[in-house]
């Protein structure tokens, strides 16, 4: 998927979908809650508000072919040790995302790492 995420609270559930407030551009600070056929979305940074209809299509290619996966959130933890600290939901495309749905599946049922993780800085080895 292409762009920024922005982060949809649900009750127990955080799903990534490409999208942006359209009045002032804003990927991380977006809010919805359900409504009938789609989700009513609001910008926290400039209380823009509009319907989004539920994305059946990949944004990049087109195809119809998705999967929602889990994918790990990572942090640093103590020295150079990675902890997963949680997981969110990811909807991938079969055709542009199917490197990233080969490794899910081989790794199942753990889920998908993210492509970058959290890194020490050079200034710190060299320190």
């Amino acid at each position: 998927m292409g762009g920024g995420s922005g982060d949809l609270s649900f009750p127990g559930l955080s799903v990534a979908f490409d999208i942006a407030c359209s009045r002032c551009g804003e990927e991380d600070d977006l809010s919805g809650v359900s409504s009938d056929g789609g989700v009513e979305l609001t910008c926290g940074s400039c209380g823009f508000r509009w319907a989004r209809g539920p994305s059946t299509t990949c944004s990049t290619c087109g195809s119809e072919d998705l999967q929602t996966v889990p994918l790990a959130i990572v942090e640093k933890s103590r020295g150079t040790q990675l902890s997963v600290v949680g997981t969110r939901l990811v909807t991938l495309c079969s055709v542009c995302d199917a490197d990233r749905l080969a490794k899910y599946h081989a790794n199942r049922p753990n889920p998908l790492m993210p492509d970058s993780l959290p890194t020490i800085g050079e200034e710190h080895l060299n320190g």
